[in-house]
């Protein structure tokens, strides 16, 4: 059996993708993507718990992003946090402030 390159980061992303178009209709916001490296602020609304893993649903008001999820958050549901995706990692700086961040 040969299997394609990078297929589990392949078969992630149509994962993912599938569910924020799920998400999209149910809540009227657009989908915004994160790229590696980006940092994402948002209300943290839910999680959705998908085969590749957990993620956490972020909020801006204008549209949504989908963010590997970390249990440190679970008690922030309804607040601001931030977070930055790094090689599918995730650090989060819980609150509006620039201090260190909970990895």
């Amino acid at each position: 059996m040969i299997l394609a390159r990078n297929l589990l980061a392949t078969l992630r992303g149509r994962e993912i993708d599938a569910t924020a178009k799920t998400i999209a209709a149910e809540t009227g916001l657009a989908y915004r993507t994160v790229a590696d490296g980006e940092r994402v602020t948002g209300t943290y609304r839910r999680n959705v718990q998908l085969a590749s893993g957990r993620y956490a649903i972020l909020d801006d008001g204008m549209g949504f992003s989908l963010v590997p999820w970390k249990p440190v958050i679970e008690q922030r549901l309804g607040q601001q946090v931030s977070a930055t995706v790094r090689g599918g990692g995730v650090s989060w700086e819980i609150g509006r402030q620039r201090g260190p961040s909970v990895g």
